[in-house]
């Protein structure tokens, strides 16, 4: 992977890994608890977890990962870099097993994320880039070695009509009304449902043009989709304010958000 730093290149590998621990609990029957937020966890997100965890600790970056006990933010706050990380994202689509489920793996430097990972354990494929790198999507095969690498170049061209991506899991009427606002402003708007940070691989592919979260979402959630598509031209942007998203805050929770591709112009329709 020329002009790719080596510890990037390490974490995609690492992801790559961790994503057959996933597929290997998949094959089976899994069981889920809830965690304090009522969202589910299961054996294989501690797993995954643990395994990208033990393996990214090395390269002496400080870690911010949903399934582990994160630093204070008296702690956080002097990190100038750090991983976030999402061993399994779409846990609910994964127990549900649809394949709508990924591995996020984002590198933030003073609070920008600034490159992304996004596994897909089931079809085998890697998204990853950032800025100064640009974004590629690899296949790899079932020993974990990739077999072939696409650089994706950002797209001029917005969908006729426009494709909006919904989360299949936490749709919500706020979505509906803003489908309904944006079709005045672009005319008709496809609504299509998609599971986790896999939305970011449509983006990517072209067939997708914005994506508007108005539920709950964490750092790890997002970090690593908006390193790739601001890579792409695109824009993960705070509903109210207009700004690209931050991380390493304080709360670990986002902001509601809007992400769009390069192509598509829109007015930022306010919170709902």
């Amino acid at each position: 992977m020329q002009g790719i730093p080596t510890h990037y290149q390490q974490a995609i590998t690492i992801g790559i890994e961790a994503s057959f621990i996933l597929m290997d609990f998949y094959k089976g029957h899994v069981d889920s608890t809830d965690k304090s937020d009522g969202t589910p966890v299961t054996i294989a997100d501690k797993a995954s977890s643990d395994y990208i965890v033990s393996k990214l600790e090395p390269l002496g970056f400080p870690i911010i990962c949903e399934e582990i006990i994160n630093e204070p933010y008296s702690s956080r706050q002097q990190w100038q870099q750090n991983w976030c990380i999402d061993p399994l994202d779409g846990t609910k689509e994964y127990l549900k097993k649809n394949g709508e489920f990924a591995i996020n793996i984002a590198f933030i430097d003073n609070q920008i994320t600034i490159f992304g990972i996004i596994v897909c354990p089931v079809k085998k494929e890697v998204l990853f880039g950032g800025i100064k790198e640009g974004v590629f999507i690899s296949k790899f095969d079932t020993k974990g070695t990739i077999i072939s690498t696409q650089k994706i170049e950002p797209s001029l061209f917005k969908n006729n009509p426009i494709v909006l991506l919904a989360s299949r899991s936490y749709d919500t009427p706020a979505t509906k009304k803003f489908v309904a606002d944006l079709e005045k402003q672009v005319g008709e708007v496809v609504y299509k449902q998609k599971g986790s940070a896999l939305k970011f691989f449509e983006f990517a592919r072209g067939v997708a043009d914005i994506y508007p979260r108005f539920a709950p979402t964490m750092e790890w959630d997002i970090a690593a989709g908006q390193a790739i598509l601001e890579a792409l031209g695109g824009e993960v942007l705070h509903l109210d304010t207009g700004k690209p998203l931050t991380y390493n805050k304080e709360d670990l929770r986002n902001p509601h958000f809007i992400a769009k591709s390069a192509a598509l112009k829109v007015e930022l329709i306010p919170n709902p």
